[in-house]
This record gives C-alpha cells, sequence and structure tokens, in this order.
C-alpha cells in the first residue's frame, strides 16, 4: 500500500510516496518544486497573485506525480507560509478549485507534535525523555516528551526567512553587527519561558529535524547525505557558535559556497544559525542528533497508525495556532 503527502513550505513545494506496510514508511518517491512563496509576501504578509498561480501549478504538477506511483490522494498540508497570510481562504480555495486538492493548514502546535513523533520513530524508546528542535522559514517548533507524542509542544514565530526579513532585509549584506544583535535579543525574549520549561524537562536525548539544521549540521563536518539516512550526523553547540561568525561575516553569494549551505538558503542561513545557537544555549542542549524524518514521515506515520481519520473533518480551516483553543476533537486524535 502507497500513500502520499505534500509539504508546502516556506521555500518549496514537497512531495513524498512511500511505501506504508511493514511498520515503516519507506520512501518510493520523492519530487520538489522550488517556489520561495516567503520572498514572494508583500509587506503585509499576503501572498500576491503570482505566488498563487505558481503554487497551484506547483500541487497540481506534485499531485500528478503522486497519481503516477500509486498515491491518487496524498495529504497535502501548509505550514507557516500559509498559515499566516490573511488572504489564507483564498489560497486554500484557489488550491482546491484548481487542483482537487484539499490544502489543510497546520496549526503551529500541531507541526510541532507531528515533527516530534517522526523523530521519536526515529530515535526509538531508546532516546528517553526527547527534546525536538525543528527550524522552518516562518516559525520555530520546539517539543518535549517521554512518549510517543510530547507532553510540551510549541511553535514561535523565530523562522529562519521570516527573521532575515525583518532583521537582514536592507541594502547590507553582510548585515551588520547592530541587526544581528537585536535579532538574537528578539530570539531570546520570545524563547525565555520555552527554554525554561525544556530545562525542567531534562531530556536525556535532543533532535533536530529540519533542513536547516542539516545544512548547518553539514557546515560544521556532519557526512554529507549521500553516505544515506543511517549515517549519524550530529551537532554541537560550540561549533555552531564558529558558524555563526563565519556566516556573519560574508554575503549571501559566499555563504553560497560554504559546505553544505544551498544557494537556495544562503540568505536566510545566517538567521537559522542564530536561532539554532540560542535556543540550544538557552535550553542548554549541548549536541543535537539530526533526524532524517520529519513532519511529514510523522503523518505517515498517524495515517499508517491510526488510520485515514486520525485528521478530523474540518480542521483543514482552523483559526491561527495560538489564537483559540484546539478543537477538542483535535486534541483526542493527537494524543488516542
Amino acid at each position: 500500500m502507497r500513500t502520499g503527502v505534500i509539504d508546502v513550505g516556506s521555500n518549496t513545494v514537497r512531495l513524498m510516496v512511500a511505501d506504508v506496510e511493514g511498520g515503516a514508511p519507506l520512501p518510493v518517491h520523492t519530487a520538489k518544486v522550488r517556489l520561495r512563496l516567503a520572498e514572494q509576501l508583500e509587506r503585509s504578509r499576503v501572498l500576491p497573485p503570482s505566488a498563487l498561480a505558481a503554487l497551484t501549478e506547483a500541487v497540481a504538477s506534485v499531485r500528478a506525480q503522486s497519481e503516477r506511483w500509486g498515491a491518487p490522494e496524498p495529504f497535502a498540508f501548509a505550514t507557516a507560509v500559509v498559515r499566516d497570510a490573511p488572504n489564507r481562504d483564498e489560497v486554500l480555495d484557489a488550491v482546491r478549485k484548481d487542483t482537487g486538492v484539499r490544502l489543510h493548514v497546520l496549526p503551529g502546535e500541531v507541526e510541532a507534535e507531528l515533527t516530534f513523533l517522526g523523530a521519536r520513530r526515529w530515535m526509538g524508546w531508546r532516546a528517553g525523555p526527547l527534546a525536538m528542535l525543528d527550524i522552518g522559514g516562518g516559525s520555530l517548533e520546539v517539543a518535549v516528551g517521554r512518549g510517543r507524542l510530547p507532553e510540551f509542544a510549541v511553535s514561535l514565530p523565530l523562522g529562519a526567512g521570516r527573521l532575515t526579513r525583518e532583521y537582514c532585509n536592507n541594502s547590507d549584506d553582510p548585515p551588520p553587527n547592530k541587526a544581528l544583535r537585536a535579532m538574537r535579543r528578539a530570539v531570546r525574549h520570545q524563547l525565555r519561558d520555552v527554554a525554561a520549561r525544556v530545562r525542567w524537562e531534562s531530556p536525556r536525548t535532543s533532535v533536530a529535524a529540519s533542513r536547516t539544521f542539516q545544512q548547518l549540521a553539514r557546515l560544521c563536518g556532519a557526512p554529507a547525505g549521500r553516505h544515506g539516512p543511517f549515517t549519524p550526523r550530529e551537532l554541537s553547540r560550540d561549533d555552531l557558535a564558529f558558524a555563526v561568525k563565519r556566516l556573519a561575516s560574508l554575503p549571501a553569494s559566499g555563504r553560497a559556497k560554504l559546505r553544505g549551505i544551498s544557494a537556495a538558503r544562503a540568505r536566510q542561513s545566517l538567521a537559522g544559525a542564530v536561532v539554532a545557537h540560542t535556543v540550544m544555549e538557552l535550553t542548554g542542549i549541548s549536541t543535537v542528533t539530526i533526524s532524517p524524518w520529519t513532519v511529514r514521515e510523522g503523518i505517515l506515520l498517524r495515517q499508517m497508525e491510526d488510520g485515514a481519520g486520525w485528521w478530523p473533518a474540518g480542521t483543514s480551516d482552523l483559526a491561527l495556532a495560538g489564537t483559540v483553543p484546539r478543537p477538542a476533537e483535535l486534541r483526542v486524535a493527537l494524543t488516542s
């Protein structure tokens, strides 16, 4: 049996088709379309018509691929770039009308829980109490727990792309130290209470599950992706501190030439490194293990373990995370 997931992120639209028999989601086909939606946002965070047209075209393309690979109805979801858009409903309606795909909006808290599930399954129970960090383009997810799903999960507006636009969006490249200090102060302020909770939980193992962390780990000497997902990869806070200084000394064009830093993410790599180092510093985490399983695998695991009804009907139009309580039926689905 095969199923698919379409992930609409700040930079790319990704497809993963996987075999879901045998207890693990084993990928048989992956694809991505680079859109850089976040860079097309208006000052009001509205997605303009050009971005919407590109998004619907990309979703139609990956859905066609999903059908060819035996997964005709992939679960499609969007994270911060759509979740925070004032014209979110217009985006969802256009995608549904033009592609036939129902695009679900994952509240940040739910995204953190699903990413934690993917990391937990990858690391196994021997990891013990687990802390999970995930830096995306628009948000930072943090979760900690001892079981299958976390006891504590939160999403903060500290994504690498978002902070780059807020603090480094001018003609100075690399950005001045003043801008970096302001960025770090803002990150520390928003992380203060979350970091205290993580320290209180005293996780035995800490995991990072995002493309941002993967690239930073590679920059700091972790093995290349060609060695496969089972090759251990770690990132230390001390190495990351040197990486922040190195990235801050270079323009975006120079960062793109560094090991592990892709051209598409070079501009936001510095902000990503600042967030990564700050969250590790404040939580007392000295080293993170890089998990190749992220929110996409978390969704596939929920489908495998809980059936197609794991996502309650009607939750694609949830209010923004943090503005209203999560519906009771979704809390039950996530914790059952």
